[in-house]
């Protein structure tokens, strides 16, 4: 990365981190392109340099989260032994970090608003295609390892992240305890119908 590209990235960072502030502060809806201008000295031209639209700007702090569940997965995915584990592992990192993280709300305020622009479509779709191949990786290796049935593995992996979807717009206001163990009974329906054998 050269020295412009560094600047470029910081000051994105700098944008994003009290854009931040603000969403949490006041939601998605609320939250205008002049409440980013005034909270970061930034002029309007510059945001949407960086990032060309409040949605943008939105979709770069969503890509961050993701990056930081991939990363929290990462350092835990070892401490679970088999495929049916990594997927009661999952549902538990989704349920707590979706109920604990400060950009919930305003998520929930970005992805079931107004009609989007074709980029923003298209950067939502390629977002929620990585979540897919995730969980296409997680049941093929339980394929693999003869955990799970042979079975459509594309389809089971759409199935997974549409219950997990599902299971985040409909837990919400239940308690942290409550949501754990609807994600957990979630996780065995979809096991029961795929595994070898049921404990």
């Amino acid at each position: 990365m050269n020295k412009k590209q560094l600047q470029t990235e910081q000051t994105k960072k700098k944008l994003a981190d009290a854009s931040r502030a603000l969403f949490v502060q006041k939601g998605y809806k609320a939250t205008s392109i002049e409440d980013i201008v005034a909270a970061t000295g930034s002029s309007k031209g510059n945001i949407y340099y960086h990032f060309k639209s409040k949605e943008g700007l939105f979709l770069y702090l969503i890509d961050e989260w993701d990056r930081e569940w991939e990363e929290n997965w990462a350092s835990k995915e070892h401490l679970y032994k088999t495929s049916t584990e990594k997927i009661h592992g999952l549902m538990v990192q989704l349920v707590l970090d979706d109920m604990n993280h400060p950009l919930t709300k305003a998520a929930d305020e970005f992805f079931t608003g107004e009609k989007k622009e074709n980029d923003i479509e298209e950067r939502i779709a390629l977002m929620f295609e990585r979540h897919i191949q995730f969980n296409r990786q997680l049941v093929q290796q339980g394929i693999e390892n003869g955990e799970f049935k042979e079975d459509n593995v594309d389809h089971l992996a759409l199935i997974l992240e549409s219950s997990i979807i599902g299971l985040s717009q409909l837990s919400r206001g239940m308690k942290s305890e409550e949501a754990v163990a609807l994600y957990r009974q979630a996780a065995n329906v979809f096991l029961h119908g795929i595994s070898r054998s049921i404990d």
